[in-house]
């Protein structure tokens, strides 16, 4: 008799997880609260799906910082090569972007996610979806809210658990999964925002005519750290690459102390001494602004942040105005909340886990995804390692079932 497994979850880590016990030979059924499954996939793509990185593994590796342990060998068994392996696989090639970034050729998701589906229903793997998961029954069934009303039970031999984290609740997952396992004694660690934007007090003057331009080829730094890229001003702050690789520090550091400085450098290719040298020429009566964009290249958005930094006038002297373009220090007095981040950081504590990625405190039960207490900044980590722990479940599923 074949051994029935339900996967809780229709996003990469549990259409993954169905995708490894059908080819075991497992009867699968896929349960999912929305319509239809995928959607926060297909959001990741409207922008382009960066899939994976193609950088050296130790590296990839080293982006996942505290949860590294908890996640190497899952990815070392699927790495970003066979992911991309994968993608060709389901008809799909990828390209490596400029920034290493890997994309499929088609820069979306629907493609991918149709034919993935269509294996998945080639092998079997049944959907139920409208199915709100509320945890167990007092006999240990699984219990489902259906969208028009009522609930109805499962029995599955095993349960693997994928339903993401708190971000973007509108796309499927709320975090609403907490307060089960919670009850079951299951150590969860919060949710809070990663890879978000951050607060800033603009002035009405600065935000009215710069909202929404991004201040290309800077550097950002925080606690030691300095990372490239392109950030872009919002109504409420700023966001972009940069900003959401340094999120970690900065959420922590606001909420432990109220408040983090981010700072900026206008300039990273023009040493300082260069930089000054510069601004110490004479101006031959152009405009402050007219001899900032001559003598460093600086856009308008760059020199009203310098203003805005200043509180209006800016420093006469040029070692003073050079020591501020290479560190425009942004007052930054919080993040994003939790549903506008783009992932989140939190969730089921890893030392909950067996090596199978099985709950201990409760058997045949395992856990895949953005449920569990990791994070990784965007650039594909965070797919990659939804994939993997998605395989490397099934794969302790699969094990479990035969002892």
């Amino acid at each position: 008799m074949r051994r029935e497994v339900a996967v809780i979850g229709g996003g990469p880590a549990g259409l993954m997880a169905a995708e490894v016990l059908a080819a075991a030979g497992i009867n699968v059924t896929v349960y999912d609260r929305m319509p239809s499954v995928g959607r926060k996939l297909l959001m990741a793509g409207r922008s382009g799906l960066n899939i994976t990185h193609s950088e050296e593994l130790e590296h990839f590796l080293s982006r996942y910082g505290f949860a590294r342990p908890a996640l190497e060998k899952a990815i070392r068994d699927f790495p970003p090569a066979a992911l991309r392996q994968w993608c060709e696989e389901l008809g799909q090639p990828v390209f490596v972007g400029s920034s290493g970034r890997v994309f499929p050729k088609s820069l979306k998701a629907s493609p991918l996610l149709r034919a993935w589906l269509l294996r998945l229903k080639d092998r079997g793997v049944r959907l139920q979806l409208r199915r709100r998961w509320l945890g167990w029954d007092d006999a240990g069934r699984l219990i489902f809210r259906l969208q028009g009303g009522g609930d109805e039970t499962a029995s599955p031999d095993a349960v693997i658990l994928a339903l993401g984290g708190g971000s973007w609740p509108r796309l499927g997952s709320d975090g609403a999964w907490v307060e089960a396992l919670a009850r079951r004694g299951v150590t969860i660690a919060p949710l809070r925002p990663a890879n978000c934007g951050f607060q800033l007090p603009w002035s009405d003057l600065f935000c009215g005519r710069f909202e929404g331009q991004p201040l290309k080829t800077i550097a950002l730094s925080y606690a030691g750290r300095t990372v490239r890229g392109e950030a872009v001003v919002t109504a409420y702050g700023i966001e972009g690459g940069p900003v959401y690789t340094l999120s970690a520090g900065l959420r922590d550091a606001i909420a432990a102390e109220g408040r983090a400085v981010l700072s900026i450098d206008l300039c990273p290719d023009i040493p300082t001494d260069e930089v000054t040298r510069r601004l110490d020429r004479p101006r031959r009566g152009q405009s402050q602004s007219t001899f900032l964009k001559k003598a460093l290249g600086l856009p308008p958005v760059a020199i009203g942040l310098l203003h805005e930094s200043s509180g209006a006038s800016l420093p006469a002297e040029a070692a003073r105005l050079a020591a501020l373009i290479k560190a425009v220090p942004l007052p930054l007095s919080g993040c994003q909340p939790l549903e506008r981040a783009i992932s989140t950081a939190g969730g089921v504590h890893l030392g909950e886990l067996d090596e199978r990625f099985m709950l201990r405190a409760l058997p045949g039960v395992f856990v895949a995804g953005e449920m569990l207490d990791w994070e990784a900044p965007t650039g594909g980590y965070l797919l990659q390692a939804c994939f993997a722990t998605g395989r490397a479940a099934a794969a302790g599923t699969v094990e479990w079932l035969k002892g």
